[in-house]
């Protein structure tokens, strides 16, 4: 009896863990084939420390942002490619993180990988620090596109993060082949529904997004 009970407990408690809330899902329990590398559960990015808000290395969207995105996956699977997301949704706990660190001058520890060229006192001008962010509202993401024959992201001119023009989705000062695949990421994207920010090639929302102008702040668990 009491074995049954503890067993019946330790279940209880997954699904609390596991639980979302209504209209969000894990995005590799629906895209399985789907690549990750969830940057800010990491000290890889630009704050250099793992970033508050992250618990567990899972990806989580809108439903609706997940089922478009299947979409754009199985297009890619056909050509041997295959998205691969650097971030999904963002609790608002992690975007004031990112707005402690972007007001503390003097850390500059990641500037030679992340923003070589720019002042650090000017990303929020510089619209690539903010107050809220798109992604705490679940249809946001930031991909790339790995080809499955190589295991290696297509080259896109500038790593993921990097805060500068170079940056910019149209970007005239990059290669041909690299401007090509920034096309071939922004056209499969938007023909399933996503546009792309301007400013990063690689940051998508999902057009007519279900949660528009709210701000979630539950763990990513």
């Amino acid at each position: 009896m009491k074995l049954t009970i503890k067993i019946l407990v330790f279940i209880l408690s997954l699904n609390t863990f596991s639980q979302l809330p209504k209209g969000f899902a894990y995005v590799c329990d629906e895209i399985p084939t789907i690549k990750m590398e969830l940057r800010y559960f990491t000290s890889n990015n630009f704050v250099g420390t793992k970033v508050d808000g992250y618990k567990a290395n899972v990806l989580i969207l809108t439903s609706d942002a997940t089922v478009a995105l299947k979409n754009v996956q199985n297009e890619l699977l056909k050509d041997s490619l295959s998205l691969k997301i650097f971030d999904a949704y963002r609790p608002q706990r992690a975007v004031n993180h990112f707005k402690r660190w972007a007001r503390n001058l003097g850390d500059t520890l990641t500037k030679q990988q992340f923003y070589p060229k720019a002042k650090k006192k000017n990303l929020f001008k510089d619209g690539y620090i903010s107050s809220h962010s798109r992604h705490s509202s679940g249809s946001t993401l930031d991909i790339t596109i790995v080809n499955l024959k190589t295991c290696k992201e297509l080259d896109m001119g500038t790593s993921y993060d990097y805060f500068g023009k170079e940056s910019w989705t149209h970007y005239q000062g990059i290669t041909k082949k690299q401007q090509q695949n920034r096309m071939l990421l922004k056209t499969v994207m938007n023909k399933y529904g996503f546009r792309n920010y301007p400013k990063e090639w690689w940051h998508f929302t999902l057009r007519n997004e279900p949660f528009a102008n709210q701000y979630f702040d539950f763990e990513v668990k």
